[in-house]
């Protein structure tokens, strides 16, 4: 029997949240951007006398101070022009804290305090602020006042050096694994020090560096050395350290990977490749006699996987060994599972044409996202001066007359 009332509308869960963020490139960014999708208020000062974050100009696909790699990791934001370095500009950041529960920043190390997006330089304007900084090398530190890339700590954090075939240069991964990996750290902290600060009153710092969150994806790998000495190495066919057979194998027409993290997966593939006496054979029969025995059984495989396609390994290993198609990028988005789980978007640029992206992979209780292209350089800077720091359209014409804006 119905009880007369009506559920409230569906709402996006970080709706009500605000984060002024002073971000540029590409880690910071991305790790906001998911919030942005995820309902807060994600409201990014970008400097007008650099003309902006400079992901606006990476290309190709370039507009008018816009790009198709900025749309990449600014959807759904607002964008205001601010000065942080110009003496007035202190006020109008602090009318904005004041109203906001944190302040995100990607600087270098040593900026957030010079810059006052620390909270120690805060917590007088809100005690409950939070204050995030994502860098390099971290606020403190001999090495807080150097810059760094996702690349350079691939190198320093040991990626590259067990990335690619043995015998070959060393490798970083295709993609900004610690650019990406350290924004979501980033922003988890964030998120978790604001849910503590609505609880207590209590505001804080939250720092991550990309050094230390590249050094944390070592693991279990980091811990096998830590612990016992262990010395990784590069495996041929990008094979798992200990998993075997976890690898590359060529078929008749291309290459598939097969994951045998369980004793019943081998079994299965070498069985369905046509041997199952592999099963039963000593040298193969578990996981430790594989390890020691790799060598032998690698090429084994490697002969049995020539005989059929790439298609038909996968039809006949479907539900039965983990197995996929080494695809290209073209390939892996025709997948039909990309569009069963609506991971592109579609937005149209006034310059850009039709902007495809990636969605977010977080999907909570089935409500959808109003996706907004990223914004334009400065594109909210009077709304929000007006609504959020009671800015009059004089005082904005001064600011900005005045390089503040």
């Amino acid at each position: 029997m119905s009880s007369g009332t009506t559920d409230p509308k569906p709402r996006l869960p970080l709706e009500g949240v605000r984060i002024i963020s002073v971000e540029q490139y590409g880690a910071g960014p991305w790790g906001t951007m998911f919030l942005a999708d995820l309902g807060a208020e994600i409201i990014k000062i970008e400097n007008p006398e650099t003309g902006g974050d400079v992901a606006r100009y990476v290309p190709p696909y370039t507009g008018t101070q816009d790009s198709v790699y900025f749309q990449s990791f600014n959807r759904n934001k607002k964008s205001i022009t601010l000065n942080l370095q110009h003496p007035e500009s202190k006020a109008i950041l602090h009318k904005l804290v004041a109203v906001s529960d944190a302040v995100f920043n990607n600087l270098r190390g040593d900026l957030p305090s010079k810059l006052g997006l620390d909270y120690e330089s805060l917590k007088a304007v809100k005690p409950a602020i939070v204050c995030c900084s994502l860098s390099a090398f971290g606020r403190h530190g001999a090495r807080a006042a150097e810059p760094g890339y996702d690349y350079t700590m691939q190198a320093y954090a040991g990626w590259m050096s067990i990335t690619g075939e043995p015998d070959t240069p060393p490798q970083k991964s295709g993609l900004s694994l610690v650019d990406y990996s350290g924004g979501v750290m980033s922003v988890l902290g964030m998120v978790s020090a604001i849910l503590g600060a609505r609880t207590s009153g209590r505001g804080s710092d939250v720092d991550v560096s990309l050094f230390d969150n590249a050094i944390s994806h070592l693991s279990y790998v980091g811990a096998w050395h830590l612990t016992k000495g262990y010395e990784p190495q590069r495996w041929p066919d990008s094979s798992h350290p200990s998993q075997v057979p976890s690898q590359v194998l060529p078929s008749k027409d291309g290459w598939l990977v097969v994951m045998c993290a369980k004793e019943k997966f081998y079994q299965n593939l070498v069985t369905i490749m046509g041997s199952p006496e592999l099963a039963e054979d000593p040298r193969f029969n578990s996981f430790a006699s594989r390890l020691e025995n790799r060598e032998a059984l690698g090429p084994i495989l490697k002969e049995l996987s020539q005989k059929r396609t790439t298609a038909e390994w996968l039809e006949l290993l479907k539900g039965q060994v983990p197995c996929a198609p080494v695809n290209s990028v073209e390939e892996a988005l025709r997948d039909p599972q990309v569009a069963e789980d609506e991971l592109v978007l579609e937005m149209e640029h006034p310059e850009l044409g039709t902007i495809r992206e990636i969605a977010s992979p977080i999907k909570v209780g089935g409500v959808k996202t109003n996706h907004r292209l990223a914004p334009r350089l400065g594109e909210h800077t009077d709304q929000v001066l007006r609504d959020l720091a009671s800015a009059s359209d004089d005082e904005i014409a001064s600011w900005r007359e005045g390089g503040v804006l």
